[in-house]
């Protein structure tokens, strides 16, 4: 951050009475750590914080000390409406436009208070106050250990606070295995751990918690894997009746996608799960290598994120949008092979 946006989100933050802490809809273990993360820091200077959801986050995240005090948006449309209302001072957490937040943007957009943007996605909109964007770190929960660090409050990090962003840099950087994961990360986690966190602990309440239901789910996307072995690409389907089969839950498919990419040779994956509560079909693109799948995203499917991980949706029917995304294939073929 430069100097002058470090100064004014400490005067935004000193003279801030209600201050919202929001975050992208579908939220992520980065979305619910970093919101969290911030929302124990505000509560060290005394401020009246409060987190506001889109919608909500998988059951492996609410063991996250306090995450029962997050509002959720669709749940609690009319108060989440009052308290952003009053709001003089907003944070926008792991997300750059104001559409990610769903059902929340157009309140967002009616707000008479100020923005404060963290995030560590492509591209981001121009409004907010203060905009901390940096598309080089792993996660939003490193950036807000990074904030807390320039507004000279390192100090105030207690293991509620280290928790929260442990949780977000491992998920956001499928533990540490990612590239976006740099030195600076490493030492940012150590740091963490010297807090006396229980690392194992934070890892065994996200990954070891799965339910039978999930992990059959996880059977029947494997079965549905398709290769597409000319163009080094993978994909997963999972219709809306498969998912109801299964009793799938928030967060159910998170890191599925993950799967299809570890095949040997294979550069892009894609996971195509059927929303019939949205009458969408939603789409998470991953990548390795220079294949940029926020651009991939971006042009064919109004989507975006990063350079190897990205999603979007199409409201084209579940067979089309898969047919649409297989006869685009064939234009990127010398950037897969």
């Amino acid at each position: 951050m430069k100097d002058n946006q470090i100064q004014k989100a400490k005067q935004l933050i000193h003279h801030a009475s209600n201050i919202i802490i929001t975050c992208h809809k579908g939220p992520d273990g980065d979305a619910i750590g970093s919101t969290m993360a911030l929302y124990f820091y505000l509560k060290k200077l005394d401020k009246n914080a409060q987190v506001i959801v889109p919608n909500d986050f998988p059951d492996f995240l609410k063991w996250i000390p306090e995450s029962d005090s997050i509002l959720i948006y669709d749940k609690n449309i009319e108060e989440a409406n009052r308290q952003i209302e009053k709001a003089d001072l907003l944070f926008s957490l792991d997300y750059n436009a104001l559409h990610r937040t769903g059902m929340m943007q157009e309140a967002l957009e009616k707000a008479s208070g100020d923005f404060i943007m963290i995030d560590h996605h492509q591209q981001p909109d121009d409004y907010a106050i203060v905009t901390y964007s940096d598309t080089s770190i792993c996660s939003t929960c490193q950036m807000v250990y990074h904030f807390i660090d320039a507004l000279g409050d390192l100090t105030l990090i207690d293991q509620n606070i280290a928790q929260c962003i442990y949780t977000g840099i491992m998920t956001d950087t499928g533990s540490f295995r990612f590239r976006s994961t740099t030195s600076t990360t490493h030492r940012v986690i150590a740091n963490l751990i010297d807090t006396g966190i229980d690392n194992a602990k934070i890892h065994q309440n996200v990954y070891d918690s799965n339910s039978y239901n999930r992990l059959q789910l996880l059977g029947k996307s494997l079965n549905n894997l398709k290769v597409i072995p000319e163009l080094n690409t993978a994909y997963i389907t999972l219709s809306a009746k498969e998912q109801r089969q299964f009793n799938a839950q928030k967060g159910d498919t998170e890191g599925v996608v993950n799967y299809a990419l570890s095949l040997k040779g294979i550069k892009l994956a894609v996971i195509f799960k059927e929303d019939a509560n949205e009458n969408l079909i939603k789409m998470s693109f991953r990548s390795k290598g220079n294949f940029s799948v926020n651009e991939f995203a971006r042009t064919h499917f109004n989507g975006g994120g990063h350079t190897n991980a990205a999603g979007a949706v199409s409201d084209l029917p579940f067979e089309d949008t898969i047919a649409k995304f297989i006869s685009i294939l064939p234009t990127y073929q010398k950037e897969l092979s």
